[in-house]
């Protein structure tokens, strides 16, 4: 569903991302874990087709973000850690817009809409300017239209961030749904507890360079993911 193949990205003379190579199966949650700083955000932004990279090639369900950037974006959701969202809309009309980007009918937005609101308990606040939400209901709205057009790859950048206990619970379960149905989701994260109990599969970067990566279990062994991370950090210093 994604495949990142020798990607490089340098601001100057700094390569923020140094030829990592990695692949994301369908079915597959895929964490990504680094210290600040080691080039999480800019791999994202790449596979998203945001940031431009110098040297690699990233393919979206076997489309290139490069040569097909439209295909790429028709089938994926990008969710940054921070949600820009246009605060003059109110929520009904953001989500609006966005299912009227990506094609979906009256009915079936509608339809998605509800749901994914009541589940995120959003629905009383959809009339509101989203200039009045606080950063949790601006998350929550990201999330809901993020989910609406029903990507292949979902991809997310500290999407538990902000996020209240409840809401985090839901995502999850709808992150767990999205893959058991042949999606598949890569997202950054450094709270190891949760990438320790939701991913079938982790990497770890650091300063650019992939230290390691594989399912959980080839990752961590008998430590806790914790332990590997901050030993892996260690042994790379």
């Amino acid at each position: 569903m994604l495949k990142i193949e020798h990607l490089t990205k340098s601001y100057g003379s700094k390569k923020a991302v140094d030829d990592l190579t990695l692949h994301i199966a369908p079915g597959e949650i895929y964490g990504f874990i680094g210290h600040n700083g080691a080039g999480k955000t800019t791999t994202i932004k790449s596979c998203a087709g945001i940031l431009p990279f110098d040297e690699g090639e990233i393919f979206v369900d076997g489309h290139s973000v490069r040569g097909e950037p439209l295909a790429c974006k028709r089938v994926l959701a990008y969710l940054p850690d921070n949600p820009d969202l246009y605060e003059f809309l109110s929520g009904i009309q953001y989500l609006n817009f966005i299912a009227d980007v990506f094609g979906v009918d009256q009915d079936t937005r509608a339809s998605r809409i509800r749901r994914l609101a009541d589940a995120f308990e959003l629905t009383e606040d959809l009339a509101q300017p989203i200039s009045a939400y606080s950063h949790g209901m601006k998350q929550k709205l990201a999330m809901i239209s993020g989910w609406l057009h029903e990507p292949k790859l979902i991809i997310m950048d500290e999407p538990f961030v902000g996020l209240d206990p409840k809401a985090s619970h839901l995502l999850k379960q709808m992150m767990r749904e999205h893959c058991d149905g042949g999606g598949a989701i890569f997202f950054s994260t450094h709270v190891l507890e949760v990438a320790e109990k939701l991913c079938d599969k982790v990497a770890i970067i650091k300063e650019g360079r992939l230290i390691t990566s594989g399912t959980m279990e080839e990752v961590k062994g008998d430590a806790s993911l914790e332990d590997v991370f901050l030993e892996l950090e260690d042994d790379h210093a």
